[in-house]
């Protein structure tokens, strides 16, 4: 769980920067259309906080991904890359919203999602061994 933490935190802070720099840019690259609003310029900024406060959470747990709340963590960047996995595929195939970035994000969210689930189910099974294995009184 520690690496998905550190990967994790890499790539939303990087991603978190670069919407709240250029968010008409980001979005560009992702969906081919632009922010042409101040709203959704500010909409966009915003988000690239939330992302960055994602990998400085990330990057904070990683020394103690074994905890509950690393745990609790993942289950939150699980449901985070579902639902943008979801929402991408809706741009691309629905709103016809394709940029040269949507495919390959939609590809590194549903990894990423995969990473979670396969992280989560790991962190299951060791907890359900060390009950197990505990003393009875």
């Amino acid at each position: 769980m520690r690496l998905l933490l550190i990967v994790t935190a890499v790539i939303e802070i990087g991603a978190g920067a670069v919407l709240i720099g250029f968010p008409t840019s980001a979005v560009k690259l992702l969906l081919d259309s632009p922010l042409d609003s101040p709203a959704g310029t500010i909409l966009g900024r915003i988000d690239g906080s939330a992302l960055c406060a994602l990998g400085i959470g990330c990057w904070l747990a990683r020394g103690a991904a074994r905890s509950p709340a690393a745990g609790g963590l993942v289950a939150g960047m699980l449901f985070y890359n579902v639902v943008a996995v979801a929402v991408f595929v809706f741009a691309g195939l629905g709103l016809k919203l394709v940029g040269v970035a949507l495919w390959p994000a939609i590809i590194l969210h549903a990894a990423m999602a995969g990473w979670c689930i396969a992280s989560l189910r790991c962190g299951l099974v060791r907890r359900q061994t060390e009950i197990i294995k505990a003393p009875r009184s």
